[in-house]
């Protein structure tokens, strides 16, 4: 029989009471006596995919059509009864393996060299690598049977978030390896429910019609080619609810029975099928143009319009809220839609007290074609209740993000000056320079969370140059450690005092770089530094 991904209950997941399960979709519904807190995917990637997925499902299925719809769900989820019933009449279009269209595979089954089955992880090494024997840190032959369940996972989050992948293997509709970011609700049920952390995530809007669908699942209909006589897909070619469906990797599984029960290599589970390979071809869909409603944005260059952000080394940090949770029009970034619709109104009608929600960042570091890692991070959001007072809280947590970046520069400039020198070409973003910052963040992060968790706050002069006086001491102490003063007279002692001297008065608001230091905290600006006073009145 063929492996329905609407039928079968595949997805691991992790209940209330502790018990670890085995559900099919529709039981992630949110009124069972132990219900569903969690997935158990064995992998990060995974973990974040399968989020994707069942949330794809929803609001592609079953998705609430207004606010007021949405409101009701939360407080009074459907039963898996009712969603079985929406999801049904779609279940042969979710068929992993079989004779007709395969779940997120090529339309046509070609024929090709196979693949090791491996090589479905985004960080497996690529060609290349193994043909030179230069896959050191991730080597090959790990992974070499996979039940159907985990080859399912693999291959949505490998379609979600492919890299480039060597000449007309095309990336994902986010590019390699987006951000995702989701709001993560206060729990109000007993120990928390994954209905609650999905549908948070959930778009309003109209289930897929029957006959548009093989315009919105792209494995149900002969591949959009983008070789030189195809051309990109855009979202005037296709409905919105393609973006949660993407399929730019044009690959065919290749199933066989199970006659020795091996185990899967990442699940330790014993399917009678098992998948030992994969084909691919190059030049499937080219998605370009498309906005991805789980993902944040910033303007690019010239005309290339909104790019999806991507993790960089360094994890996400408290400096990331500024492009992961306000929109900012001057610098062209925008939040994702999700993020942006639980903001602006579902966390205000949650049933219950006003409670600290969380937003989850995760995603691949790529270095083009190579991960680097996988990041993610869970960070607390306090906001007031209050509309008003919440618009001069962002504006009051904005001024000590910047300041806090501002304050990372001076202290990575100062650094650079000291070990390098003036006119050193050292990046910023390299290390150490770059270790530096995140020590610095680090450092910052509780006491900012502090400060962004008061309830009752007051933006006046005082909380300011409090703040202030924090970074203050965190770039000294780090200055200091990254850069001491050699008693031996080695490492130009003369250059990092001067550096040090430098950094104190730019911190106390002097010159031009502490002048930007204050403005960031409107504060006011000190024109002149102490020594260039001194010097005019001699």
């Amino acid at each position: 029989m063929p492996f329905c991904l609407l039928t079968e209950a595949w997805l691991p997941v992790r209940r209330a009471s502790g018990r670890f399960d085995r559900i099919t979709p529709a039981q992630i519904a949110g009124n069972d006596p132990d219900p569903v807190i969690a997935l158990d995917w064995p992998r990060p990637d995974f973990q974040l995919a399968g989020l994707e997925f069942l949330i794809a499902l929803l609001a592609t299925l079953a998705p609430p059509q207004d606010h007021n719809e949405w409101c009701e769900q939360y407080a009074h989820p459907p039963t898996a009864e009712d969603l079985a019933v929406r999801f049904a009449p779609f279940a042969g279009m979710f068929m992993l393996d079989g004779d007709g269209p395969r779940f997120m595979q090529d339309f046509e089954d070609f024929i090709v060299e196979p693949n090791d089955v491996g090589g479905l992880l985004i960080e497996a090494p690529g060609e290349n690598a193994i043909k030179r024997n230069t896959d050191l840190l991730v080597k090959r032959g790990r992974v070499e049977n996979l039940g159907r369940a985990a080859a399912a996972m693999a291959l949505f989050t490998l379609q979600n978030y492919a890299p480039a992948g060597g000449a007309g293997n095309r990336t994902s509709l986010r590019g390699g390896g987006p951000l995702t970011t989701l709001a993560i609700p206060p729990w109000r049920r007993p120990k928390g429910s994954l209905w609650d952390l999905l549908w948070a995530n959930v778009p309003c809007g109209k289930p897929v019609d029957i006959a548009d669908a093989p315009r919105v699942f792209p494995w149900l209909a002969a591949t959009r080619l983008s070789d030189k006589n195809g051309r990109a897909t855009t979202p005037n070619d296709s409905p919105d609810l393609l973006v949660w469906w993407a399929s730019p990797r044009r690959i065919r599984l290749d199933f066989t029975a199970n006659t020795q029960s091996l185990a899967c290599d990442l699940t330790g589970g014993i399917d009678p099928v098992i998948v030992t390979g994969w084909r691919q071809r190059p030049w499937g869909a080219d998605y370009q143009k498309w906005e991805h409603p789980l993902s944040p944005y910033y303007q690019g260059a010239g005309d290339a319009g909104l790019l999806p952000v991507h993790p960089q080394p360094g994890g996400i940090t408290y400096h990331h809220w500024l492009g992961l949770l306000f929109a900012d029009p001057e610098s062209g970034k925008k939040i994702a839609q999700n993020i942006d619709a639980f903001r602006s109104d579902r966390w205000r009608d949650l049933p219950g007290p006003r409670e600290p929600w969380r937003l989850l960042a995760g995603g691949f570091d790529m270095d083009n074609m190579k991960a680097r890692g996988f990041v993610e991070s869970e960070m607390p959001i306090y906001e007031p209740a209050d509309r008003n007072l919440a618009v001069k809280h962002d504006q009051y947590l904005r001024l000590l993000i910047k300041s806090a970046d501002h304050a990372a520069k001076l202290l990575s400039r100062a650094v650079s000056r000291a070990l390098y020198g003036e006119k050193s070409d050292v990046k910023f973003d390299a290390s150490p320079l770059a270790n530096l910052r995140e020590q610095f963040l680090a450092a910052t992060e509780a006491e900012f969370l502090r400060r962004a968790a008061i309830p009752d706050f007051v933006s006046d002069e005082a909380v300011r140059r409090a703040w202030l006086s924090h970074l203050r001491q965190i770039v000294l102490h780090l200055f200091h450690t990254a850069a001491p003063i050699d008693a031996s007279g080695e490492g130009h002692p003369d250059r990092v005092a001067t550096a040090a001297k430098y950094l104190s008065l730019a911190l106390n608001g002097y010159g031009k770089e502490g002048e930007a230091l204050f403005k960031t905290l409107n504060l006011p600006a000190l024109a002149k530094s102490p020594a260039r006073k001194k010097e005019k009145a001699a």
